[in-house]
């Protein structure tokens, strides 16, 4: 006879906390402190994402000094970033080039944005330094995240969940179609 216990695991617990569990094992890499390497290449996903094909590193478009690329943790449907390929952690340190084809690709995918799923606003910025909340805190990155009335309900604030709606693929697929032309 086994010592392992046939009775459910909520039996053990005493009261149920009302709480469903949303499992993320993907995540426990950020929790366990097993970030992306600060170092360029392979180790950095913002490096390794332009080694790709489009489609598989989910790459929206490509510039001469910079990309658009889709968040692999979206806060909403559509939310991209505009990275430069030269592995930088700095806004201030990017170069005059840089700084104009980051610039002009943030405006750009607003415009694919508005045209493939009309939010109604849109959140936009970066953060420098894993104290400011950078989860690839040394290659710099900005977020463009659409955003629509009511996108805030009460799954993220009672539920802590988030529910997307739009598969990353699909989403991808939609902009790559709605980026403007230059």
């Amino acid at each position: 006879m086994s010592d392992v216990p046939t009775t459910p695991a909520a039996d053990f617990a005493g009261e149920p906390d009302g709480f469903d569990r949303l499992w993320t094992p993907h995540r426990l890499a950020y929790v366990t402190g097993e970030r992306p390497s600060k170092e360029a290449g392979e180790g950095c996903p913002f490096c390794a994402a332009p080694e790709r094909e489009d489609a598989e590193g989910l790459i929206v478009h490509r510039g001469e000094h910079c990309y658009v690329v889709m968040n692999l943790f979206p806060y909403n449907p559509g939310h991209v970033l505009v990275c430069p390929y030269r592995h930088v952690s700095l806004y201030v340190d990017l170069t005059d080039e840089e700084t104009a084809e980051f610039t002009a690709l943030t405006k750009s995918a607003i415009r694919a944005l508005t045209e493939s799923s009309g939010p109604h606003g849109f959140n936009i910025g970066m953060n420098q330094g894993e104290v400011a909340g950078a989860g690839v805190a040394a290659h710099l990155h900005q977020h463009i995240v659409p955003r629509w009335g009511g996108d805030m309900n009460f799954l993220p604030v009672v539920g802590q969940t988030k529910a997307l709606p739009v598969l990353l693929e699909d989403a991808r697929t939609r902009l790559v179609a709605a980026w403007p032309s230059a």
